[in-house]
């Protein structure tokens, strides 16, 4: 069973078992979206506390399945377990950083930066990096991921626009290696 499945079927397990079944099952016909849609609506329905931890790795999922921008306000909406994690979902707190925060970083010249997640130990933070379109919104897709130092100014790690879960992966980690 692959990493993936693994964090599938454990987010599964925070619902009913019969709904979990659900979920899980959607992971084994490759209906990713339609499983994330009944893990949030789940979570939602049973008003089930989940861990901020938690919370963000489902935003993550959801980003590389396509479904952040429409799950995101219920993933907000989730009750707190109380449970501290060292990652928080900080998405729709309003911020952004309006252009590439490092001159040497090439590949950020003309992004808008979006922070998603933070480490609640170290401080570290999580961004997604979006072009703005002609119309002024932001890309719908993140053309980056970026692991910035807490007060955001300088560049750890950049991630290609198909390395959610890597970034994320990388970000949980840095404070979990450290002595």
């Amino acid at each position: 069973m692959t990493d993936d499945a693994v964090i599938w079927n454990r987010l599964a397990a925070l619902l009913p078992e019969a709904e979990a079944q659900d979920v899980k099952d959607c992971w084994d016909i490759g209906e990713q979206e339609a499983g994330l849609g009944l893990l949030v609506s789940g979570i939602l329905g049973h008003q089930m506390p989940v861990s901020e931890t938690d919370r963000a790795q489902i935003s993550v999922l959801a980003e590389t399945w396509g479904e952040r921008e429409a799950l995101t306000p219920q993933i907000l909406q989730f009750r707190d377990e109380g449970t501290p994690g060292h990652l928080k979902l900080i998405e729709g707190d309003g911020n952004t950083v309006p252009e590439a925060i490092d001159e040497a970083e090439q590949d950020l010249v003309g992004l808008v930066l979006v922070p998603w997640i933070t480490c609640t130990r170290c401080g570290h933070v999580l961004l997604r990096a979006h072009s703005r379109e002609s119309w002024g919104d932001l890309s719908y897709l993140a053309r980056h991921y970026v692991i910035t130092t807490p007060n955001r100014s300088t560049v750890l790690q950049l991630f290609p626009a198909d390395s959610a879960d890597a970034a994320f992966v990388s970000l949980q980690r840095a404070c979990s290696d450290a002595p």
